[in-house]
């Protein structure tokens, strides 16, 4: 009996050692008594003294999760009272804090005039520090409330049931679309003829009256392949991959084109950056910066189409 009673008094060592010192007692004796008596139970059935012993032992458990049961102490890092709220916050966050920390960093690298392996590399790895100490710190939130039984006030009611998902491909996405795509034309056509920038006399254009034909008919032609794009979703009743590789492709060359003339100065007028900017004492550097800023936003609306037209294409494929 020897090695049976110290295998019974390993078990319940190891039960009651992380336990609080007024808890071992009581749960020791607690144990020595329920073992005793499983034990015994399985003696009268015939089995040897060795063979219950082992058997009543393995039925208890990992003695580690027997412990946390005395002790009402979760044995997970966030338990289900949170777990919904810790993943739809970890996830939203995910999605927010790397693309603005690769965007910011990219355009002060852009503007303090780096190299482009610095900035890719810098904003790379910006992104991929946001994403590190996101998920860090959120999650140690968590962990904090759930041990500490704090309440997050986040209670659930009808009222939150998500609307139907959308997959972009209704009526009136189309229609929201087409009207868009209408005023980039007639604005184009305003700032060519009449001038969109008031300077008290004649109004002048802002784009290049360069660009003018073939600039603007290139660009008219985009703005109708997009057109016919929203038509074609439209008429599926739903984004497909083919969807999706023709808007991203419209997008890349309007963003490419774009910031080609940008970067040749062929894309605004000469005329309105002399009378916004240059009379007015503003220097070349600063003129760098707001080149930089333009470019900027030229690629990422750009680069957001491209998402959204992927995203709507993966909830339509999932529908």
């Amino acid at each position: 009996m020897t090695t049976t009673a110290t295998l019974t008094e390993r078990y319940i060592s190891a039960t009651i050692r992380s336990l609080a010192p007024e808890l071992q007692d009581d749960v020791r004796a607690e144990l020595e008594a329920s073992i005793a008596d499983a034990v015994d139970a399985r003696l009268e059935q015939g089995e040897s003294p060795t063979e219950a012993e082992r058997a009543v032992l393995t039925g208890l458990g990992d003695p580690g999760i027997l412990a946390a049961g005395y002790a009402d102490r979760p044995l997970h890092l966030i338990g289900p009272k949170y777990y919904l709220v810790w993943w739809r916050l970890l996830k939203l966050l995910l999605i927010i804090v790397p693309i603005c920390a690769f965007g910011g960093v990219m355009l002060g690298q852009l503007i303090d005039g780096a190299p482009t392996g610095e900035i890719i590399g810098t904003s790379v790895v910006a992104a991929l520090g946001s994403i590190v100490h996101v998920g860090f710190w959120v999650t140690l939130v968590f962990f904090i409330l759930e041990r500490t039984g704090a309440d997050t006030g986040v209670k659930w009611n009808v009222d939150q049931l998500p609307e139907p998902t959308q997959n972009g491909a209704g009526r009136a996405d189309a229609i929201a679309s087409l009207i868009f795509l209408v005023l980039g034309v007639g604005a184009v056509l305003w700032d060519a003829f009449i001038g969109f920038f008031p300077t008290g006399g004649e109004p002048i254009s802002i784009l290049d009256p360069a660009l003018w034909p073939w600039g603007i008919t290139f660009f008219f032609a985009l703005f109708a392949a997009e057109a016919l794009l929203a038509v074609v979703v439209y008429a599926q009743r739903r984004w497909t991959v083919g969807a999706a590789v023709v808007n991203t492709l419209l997008a890349v060359v309007f963003a490419a084109w774009s910031l080609t003339l940008l970067v040749r100065g062929e894309l605004l007028n000469p005329e309105f950056l002399s009378y916004v900017f240059t009379d007015n004492g503003v220097t070349e550097e600063t003129m760098r910066i707001l080149t930089v800023i333009t470019g900027f936003g030229l690629v990422a609306f750009p680069l957001w189409d491209i998402v959204d037209g992927w995203i709507k294409t993966v909830r339509a494929r999932r529908g």
